[in-house]
Formats: C-alpha cells, structure tokens, sequence
C-alpha cells in the first residue's frame, strides 16, 4: 500500500487492506487552540495526526483513521481561534467513530489523545464504547501525567528542564511543530510563558479561571530552546512509549 492513512485512500483499497488483515486502526484525538504567540491552532491535532500515523506504520497490520481535530479546550477560550467542545459531545463523537469503524470489519480501535484537555473524556468513551461492542477490543492511552513523563524524560536527555519543557507550547510542543510543520511557526515570536510550577493548585486555576491566570500569552514553557532535531527525537521516542504501552492494555 501506498499510504495506511484511509482518508487518502478509496474504499476498495481499504476494503482489500481490511480483508488482508488490517483489522486494527488507529484514532488521533486532538484540539483546535492557541497555542501561544508562535504556534498555529492547530498544534494538537498536528502532533496527534504525527503520532496515529507513525504509531500504525510501527504497530503493523494497521490503518489511520482521520485524526478528531477538536476537543476539550474551554480554559482556552480567552484567545482567539480557540473552538471547544463539551466533553460529552467528544465522547458522542468517540462514539460515532466507533460504530462507524465497528461495521467495517475492524477488530482493535486505538484512540491515541494529544491534548491534555481531552484525556479525560476519551478515558470515559472507550470504557463505554467497550462495554457496547464486547467483541471489539477498544483501548487508548489516556494517562496525561504519564506522557508528560515520557516527554520530561526525553527532555532530559537535552539538558532541557521540565520547566522549559513545559506543558503547553513550550520546547517539546514548539521542536515537534518545527520538525513536521516548520511553515507554521513564527520563531520571531518565541518568548518563554509561565515557568513556575505545575501542580494541582495550578492546574485547578487554569480549568475555572482560564489559561490567562497563568499565562498572558498562552505559553507554558519555554519555546526558545525549541529545534527540528529535538523534535524528530520526541516523535520517535513517544511512539515507541506509546506502543509498549498500547500492548500492555492488549495483553
């Protein structure tokens, strides 16, 4: 095949892909939002996009379907370009998808969620949509503070701090964006956001009061220290936790 994304493919090819066993497909789950002064909205839905894509060339014997390209921003909503939606309209969508990809003769449903905001309700629509289609296996990695560590620890490995890393476009977000989508990116308007902590009282504030109440310019991080380099690394490094971690569910 020339690609195993389906939204570039006519249905006989995937047909004949599913009838030759590629029974397993693979669901990114992104956001449209800001993502400070120097990323576009659609940052999530890129990294997530990169993800499904290169986790269902590694995981074999599978196929891409099109990545959800909103979700569960609302404490973004201060910034325009920001479009968010209730997380039981996500989930209902989780569940269309499901259905959906249920009746054509697919066997495992991966839903791999690259915003944060996301998690959550994904981790709620695979328990139901499991529950529904028994014979199906349903599985996703929804462990936010899980994948943050993976991308903390490959930050590491570049001498750069959990801080600069950041949550939200900071380093790890701004090298994987500069690696895949490097005309997105306004390097002039690099400048480093909120650099203090990030734990349950900081997070709890984002959530009622908004993004703004830490950060007026929508930055968690620090982008400057940001490369293509780096980011190619992040890709590879998050596909291969993902993958382990995707199995673990399955065996």
């Amino acid at each position: 095949m020339k690609t195993v994304k389906m939204e570039d493919m006519n249905w006989p090819d995937i047909k004949k892909a599913i009838d030759e066993g590629f029974t397993t497909v693979v669901v990114g789950v992104g956001s449209t939002e800001q993502h400070g002064p120097h990323l576009p909205t659609k940052t999530d839905t890129i990294i997530g996009d990169m993800l499904a894509l290169r986790f269902t060339i590694e995981w074999g014997k599978a196929l891409q379907a099109k990545t959800i390209p909103v979700g569960c921003s609302e404490h973004h909503l201060a910034f325009p370009g920001t479009i968010s939606l209730k997380a039981p309209t996500l989930k209902a969508i989780i569940a269309d998808y499901s259905e959906s990809l249920a009746k054509q003769g697919f066997k495992t449903i991966i839903y791999l969620p690259s915003h944060g905001g996301n998690f959550a309700a994904v981790k709620e629509a695979i328990q139901e949509q499991q529950a529904k289609f028994p014979e199906l296996k349903i599985v996703g990695y929804t462990d936010l503070m899980g994948l943050m560590g993976c991308l903390f620890e490959i930050s590491a490995e570049f001498g750069i701090t959990q801080d600069e890393a950041g949550a939200h476009a900071g380093e790890n977000e701004t090298s994987l964006i500069l690696a895949f989508a490097d005309q997105l990116v306004r390097e002039d308007r690099f400048a480093p956001g909120y650099l203090g902590p990030l734990g349950e009282k900081e997070v709890k504030l984002i959530i009622q009061e908004g993004m703004p109440a830490l950060s007026k310019i929508g930055v968690l991080g620090d982008p400057t220290k940001a490369s293509a380099k780096k980011g190619a690394v992040y890709l590879e490094k998050t596909v291969e936790f993902l993958i382990k971690e995707i199995k673990k569910q399955l065996e």
